[in-house]
């Protein structure tokens, strides 16, 4: 079996992923380019591989193209790019690594949410170029705040905000998430509740998107919705790109109504559009995962799937059935 390493950097934080594969003897190829790689390039690349330890590039030119791949090991969490009904269909195992991820993203989640609604970056622009204006922004704890989507990553980021004792959370999912809102209320003594996307997109002064990317979610920010936002609403997302229409936030920024957004994900990496020309927005290299502990684990685990299909053994972390059939739905 032939192993192919798509994902962009690996092994350099950590030799160990490296290590592993070489004690297993599996043979393997790392991404050439440095970089992420297009779907053409990937197909390319990886037409005579059995195996994929994936980042998050779109897969479905590759499975179209190679029909040797066997199992495929996603370093991360989102699964939008991986072909999910094709894969159960044609007995392609799925692996992933939930877990690795979830603080990196929720710490840089609340830390852009600081920068942005307190003009960090604005401020340091403009001591760069020779102003001292002291701009004002809200905080945290004064303020509004909607959680989209309440998986892992959203319900830490909610854990991380409730020292911050805001003035109220509205959370949204597609789950009961009855019994969290009453933990969280308990033990944290926060003022926590379920509300539906309108009634968050009107009344959250702070709206942070935790969703996957699907059919349902994809553009399900768009003029409408940002129309609806409070005048002076900040938007965070970390999650998936596509889910914000890009065209759309632009408009939006330029408004009167608009107090900023900070983007991590976009729909074409790396970005190079007009968003790049606001200073409202803080805009980041989808880096949620960025941290030297988290990227590391992710790697490592993801290796370690694939070196026990290679050995015949039963992987650790299979992508749950649930996960299939949401997106077969969606799709």
């Amino acid at each position: 079996m032939e192993l192919f390493i798509s994902t962009y950097p690996f092994g350099t934080i950590s030799k160990e992923p490296l290590n592993l594969l070489d004690e297993s003897g599996l043979k393997y190829v790392i991404n050439p380019l440095h970089r992420k790689l297009k779907p053409f390039e990937l197909a390319e690349l990886a037409a005579e591989s059995d195996l994929l330890i994936a980042g998050t590039e779109n897969l479905k030119m590759l499975l179209e193209k190679n029909k040797k791949i066997k199992m495929i090991s996603r370093v991360g969490i989102g699964l939008d790019s991986v072909p999910l009904r094709y894969c159960r269909d044609n007995n392609i195992q799925v692996a992933y690594t939930p877990d690795a991820v979830t603080m990196a993203v929720a710490e840089l989640t609340v830390g852009v949410m600081i920068a942005i609604i307190r003009k960090v970056l604005f401020a340091d622009n403009e001591l760069r170029n020779g102003l001292w204006t002291r701009p004002m922004g809200i905080r945290v704890g004064n303020s509004k705040i909607g959680i989209i989507g309440c998986g892992r990553i959203g319900t830490n980021v909610i854990n991380l905000l409730s020292s911050f004792k805001p003035k109220e959370i509205l959370v949204n999912d597609i789950n009961d998430i009855t019994a969290f809102i009453e933990n969280m209320t308990i033990k944290n003594g926060i003022n926590i509740r379920f509300a539906s996307k309108e009634e968050i997109y009107n009344e959250a002064d702070i709206i942070s998107l935790h969703i996957p990317l699907t059919n349902n979610t994809k553009n399900i920010i768009d003029i409408k919705a940002l129309s609806s936002l409070k005048k002076g609403a900040y938007l965070i997302n970390l999650s998936r790109g596509g889910i914000i229409n890009e065209s759309d936030l632009l408009q939006w920024l330029k408004s009167e109504k608009a107090g900023g957004a900070a983007i991590d994900v976009f729909e074409e990496e790396p970005y190079a559009g007009p968003l790049l020309k606001m200073d409202n927005v803080i805009l980041t290299q989808h880096m949620g995962s960025c941290s030297f502990d988290c990227r590391s684990r992710m790697e490592i685990e993801a290796t370690k799937e694939v070196i026990r299909y290679f050995k015949g053994e039963k992987i650790i972390n299979p992508v749950p059935i649930e996960e299939y059939d949401f997106q077969a739905n969606t799709v």
